[in-house]
């Protein structure tokens, strides 16, 4: 059973930065896309960033502000988040796909406020 482990999340003030990492129990070479997705109350689960062979994708929203990045030694995705804003609140959870089976993990609170 792939466990995908998120870590990082908390409260920071707007225009702060928090790291996001995903630690997956088997190596990422298994999925041929990692990513992060993020979920604020009342609203659809959107995509953050993901990687998917060597192309990097990003929301609009987040451009310029956020990095995803890996580690494959550690099996770990991370999500460097920058000058966070107040609309980046919501629970981020990392996605792992082989192609044919999409992997979760229990997902990260990120609250922005003063």
């Amino acid at each position: 059973q792939v466990q995908l482990v998120e870590s990082g999340g908390g409260l920071v003030q707007p225009g702060g930065s928090l790291r996001l990492s995903c630690a997956a129990s088997r190596s990422i070479f298994s999925f041929n896309r990692m990513g992060w997705y993020r979920q604020a109350p009342g609203e659809e689960r959107e995509l953050v960033a993901a990687i998917t062979g060597g192309n990097i994708d990003y929301a609009d929203s987040v451009k310029g502000r956020f990095t995803i990045s890996r580690d494959i030694a550690k099996n770990t995705v991370y999500l460097q988040m920058n000058n966070l804003k107040p609309e980046d609140t919501a629970v981020y959870s990392c996605m792992g796909s082989n192609g044919v089976s999409n992997y979760w993990g229990q997902g990260t609170q990120v609250t922005v406020s003063s």
